[in-house]
């Protein structure tokens, strides 16, 4: 069992840092001359800035922002009403689910194995001072760090108990310190929707894409087979990680936090013209 743990964890971290440094090396050219010690100082206060960038934007947020917020808590509203048939439908999938599938999600979705992973990543970027992976590093750091305090008073506050204990989706014990009633939001939902949102952000292509939500969605779908967490629960952990990060992106490349170029793209179009047909290239 420990060896196949094991097993999957390096699988994990094999697959995030040989999809990202694949990219990341070949689009981006080392030439910056600062030291180490200073681009690991400039990251540390970067990423400081952006949690609390990230804690007082709703101090400026405007009428589209709480429609958006609106829309979400009525999403969340009606998911509720299938709570307790969903989850039940999910435990019953459970004995039919591969082992290694829930191993998966609960290893990418562990603390542990997102740090290891992270810190590598940020590594590779810093020592090879690699200004999009250094990015690309601090975006997952502030943004899990900000949705993992969020998620973490948001657990204790509501008291939410968890799925297949005897209790409805319904029971709540407010500043609840028992783990049965932690389960809203999910913190595996977070973890790995944070990282796996902010490093298919990286990627134009849509296949690659597809490759790391996919991955990036294990650990959220295993929680809901092995009865840990409600439909909601893994609902709006994703739409909370979602939400941070993309306004972190947002807020780094506004202030040019970042000054990497991106990769000029040519953009090929199909020209009709009469009775001829051509397809241009536009750089």
């Amino acid at each position: 069992m420990k060896s196949q743990k094991l097993l999957i964890s390096i699988f994990i971290l094999f697959y995030i840092s040989k999809l990202n440094a694949q990219h990341f090396v070949e689009s981006e050219k080392i030439s910056d001359s600062t030291s180490i010690g200073n681009l690991a100082l400039y990251d540390l206060k970067q990423g400081i800035k952006n949690v609390g960038h990230s804690f007082s934007r709703p101090l400026h947020w405007k009428k589209k922002d709480f429609m958006t917020l609106g829309t979400v808590l009525v999403g969340a509203l009606a998911l509720s009403t299938i709570d307790d048939e969903g989850s039940a439908f999910f435990i019953r999938q459970e004995p039919d689910v591969p082992n290694v599938f829930q191993e998966a999600g609960t290893r990418f979705g562990s603390p542990q194995v997102y740090f290891i992973a992270n810190a590598g990543l940020y590594g590779f970027g810093l020592f090879t001072k690699n200004e999009k992976i250094r990015k690309t590093s601090i975006l997952i750091i502030s943004s899990s760090f900000t949705t993992g305090l969020i998620q973490s008073l948001s657990k204790t506050t509501f008291g939410r108990a968890r799925p297949g204990n005897g209790f409805k989706s319904t029971e709540f014990r407010f500043w609840s310190n028992e783990p049965g009633f932690h389960s809203f939001p999910s913190g595996h939902t977070v973890l790995s929707v944070t990282m796996a949102h902010a490093i298919a952000k990286q990627f134009n292509n849509i296949w690659s894409k597809i490759g790391v939500y996919a991955l990036g969605s294990v650990a959220p779908i295993s929680r809901l087979f092995s009865g840990a967490h409600w439909p909601t629960d893994v609902g709006l952990a994703a739409v909370l990680s979602i939400v941070v990060v993309d306004g972190i992106d947002k807020f780094m490349f506004q202030t040019k936090a970042y000054k990497y170029k991106k990769e000029k793209r040519i953009s090929w179009n199909l020209s009709f013209t009469g009775n001829q047909i051509g397809v241009i290239g536009t750089f």
